[in-house]
C-alpha cells in the first residue's frame, strides 16, 4: 500500500462501508414510505427533518467530539445511526421516522465532521490534493453502491433495513481498531452569513439553491420514479445514473470553470440542468429505459457540479487562510435550503403531481442563472491569476465542515 494512503486506510474503509449504508437507507426510506402510502408531503417532511438534524448538528456535535475524541464519539455516533433503520422497518410511524430522519441527520452530522477533519489534519501539503481525491472517489462510489443494494429484496419487508443497519455498524470496525493516531481537539468555527453573502453573493444564493433542489430530490425523486412505472430495479438504476454522471462531469466541469469567468459556467450549467428537468417531467414514461437512464445522467452531470462551481466561485474571493471558515458557512446555507426544499416541494405536491420536484427545480436553476447574469452585468470579472483552483465536492457526505478537508488548506504548526 502507498505510504501516503496506509494510515488513512481504516479511515476511509469505514467512510465507504459507512456511506453505501446510508446510501441505501436514504433512498429506502422514501420508498417504504410510499408502499406505507405516506403522502408526498410526509416524505417531504420526514426527507426535510433529517436535514434539520443535520443543521442543528453543526452547531452542537463538535462539542461532543471534543469532549469525547474522534473515535468514541464516531462509535457513539455510528451507533445511534445504525439503531434508526431497525426501528424503521418496526414501527412505520409517520411522527416517529419524522424524529428519527432528524436523529439520523444529527448523527451523520457528527461523523462526517470526524471523518473529514481528521483526514484534514493528518494529510500533510503533498499528500492532501490525492487524498482529497480519492475520497471523493469513494463518496461516489458508495452511493452507488448504496442505491444498487435496494436490488437484493423488497422495500415493504425489514430485510434492507436490517442491512442498512449493518453496514452502519461494521463501519465502527475499521476506524475504531485503527493504529493511527487522533487529530487534535477540534476547534469550532464561527461563522458570519451577512459577511458571506457581501464576499461572494453568487457562491452563497448558490449553495442556498443547490440545498433546496437537493433536499427535495433525495427524499422525492423515489415517489416520483414509482408513480412512472418503474420497478426497483430501474429506480436504483436512475439513481445510479445520476450519482455516475455528477462523478463523471466533476472535473472537465472543473476545467471549464477554471479556464473562463466561472460566473459563465455557473450559467451554462444551471441552463443545462433546467432544460434536463424540463425534459424529464416531458418525455417521462415516454422513452425507452435506456434513454431515461441516459436522461438521469444528464441531470447528474449538471445538478450535482452546481455545487463544487457554487464554492469555488465563493473561494475566489475568500483571504488565504479562510477558505475553512467560508466552506463551512456554504455548508451552513446550503443545509438551510435542503430543510426548505422538501417542505415547499411536498406542499406542491398536495395539488400537483409528484412530477412538480422537478418543475420547481427547474424554475429554482433557472432564477438563479438569471441572477447570475444580472450581476454579470453588473460586476467586471476576475483576472484569472486572482480566481482560486476548482476542488469538486462530493454532495454525499453531509457533516457540518465537510469542505475542510480541502486540497487549498495549509498545515497549521
Amino acid at each position: 500500500m502507498n505510504k501516503s494512503y496506509a494510515p488513512f486506510f481504516s479511515l476511509l474503509l469505514s467512510t465507504g462501508i459507512l456511506l453505501a449504508g446510508n446510501g441505501l437507507n436514504n433512498t429506502l426510506i422514501s420508498l417504504r414510505g410510499d408502499i406505507e402510502d405516506f403522502s408526498g408531503t410526509i416524505i417531504g417532511m420526514i426527507g426535510a427533518f433529517y436535514y434539520a438534524g443535520f443543521f442543528l448538528g453543526t452547531f452542537h456535535c463538535p462539542r461532543i467530539v471534543k469532549r469525547a475524541g474522534h473515535i468514541r464519539a464516531f462509535a457513539a455516533f455510528a451507533s445511534l445511526a445504525s439503531v434508526a433503520p431497525l426501528i424503521h422497518s418496526l414501527f412505520p410511524n409517520e411522527i416517529l421516522w419524522m424524529i428519527l430522519r432528524a436523529v439520523t441527520g444529527y448523527c451523520f452530522s457528527g461523523l462526517f465532521l470526524i471523518i473529514e477533519s481528521w483526514l484534514n489534519e493528518q494529510a500533510s501539503n503533498e499528500t492532501r490534493a490525492r487524498l482529497f481525491g480519492t475520497y471523493l472517489v469513494i463518496n461516489f462510489i458508495s452511493m452507488t453502491l448504496g442505491q444498487l443494494l435496494l436490488n437484493i429484496a423488497s422495500p415493504s419487508g425489514s430485510t434492507l433495513f436490517v442491512l442498512a443497519s449493518i453496514l452502519v455498524s461494521i463501519s465502527l470496525l475499521p476506524l475504531t481498531l485503527t493504529k493511527s493516531v487522533q487529530p487534535p481537539a477540534i476547534t469550532a468555527i464561527k461563522v458570519n452569513l451577512r459577511s458571506l453573502w457581501k464576499m461572494s453573493p453568487i457562491g452563497t444564493m448558490g449553495c442556498f439553491v443547490v440545498g433546496l433542489i437537493g433536499g427535495s430530490f433525495w427524499s422525492l425523486t423515489p415517489v416520483f420514479l414509482r408513480d412512472s412505472g418503474l420497478s426497483v430495479q430501474n429506480l436504483t438504476f436512475f439513481m445510479s445514473a445520476f450519482i455516475l454522471g455528477g462523478a463523471v462531469a466533476q472535473y472537465p466541469i472543473g476545467y471549464l470553470s477554471d479556464h473562463t469567468d466561472r460566473r459563465w459556467a455557473i450559467v451554462f450549467v444551471t441552463t443545462c440542468a433546467a432544460a434536463a428537468e424540463i425534459v424529464l417531467v416531458l418525455f417521462s414514461g415516454k422513452v425507452s429505459e435506456y434513454i431515461f437512464l441516459l436522461m438521469a445522467f444528464g441531470l447528474g452531470t449538471f445538478s450535482l457540479t452546481l455545487y463544487s462551481i457554487c464554492v469555488a466561485q465563493a473561494n475566489d474571493h475568500t483571504k488565504e487562510g479562510d477558505f475553512v471558515v467560508v466552506s463551512g458557512g456554504l455548508l451552513l446555507v446550503f443545509s438551510i435550503g435542503a430543510v426548505i426544499g422538501p417542505i415547499i416541494n411536498s406542499t406542491a405536491m398536495l395539488f400537483v403531481d409528484s412530477y412538480v420536484i422537478f418543475v420547481t427545480a427547474a424554475c429554482f436553476h433557472g432564477a438563479f442563472g438569471m441572477f447570475v447574469l444580472v450581476l454579470i452585468a453588473k460586476i467586471s470579472p476576475l483576472l484569472p491569476e486572482e480566481r482560486s483552483e476548482f476542488v469538486a465536492v462530493a454532495l454525499s457526505r453531509t457533516g457540518p465542515e465537510p469542505i475542510q478537508f480541502d486540497p487549498r488548506t495549509k498545515d497549521i504548526e
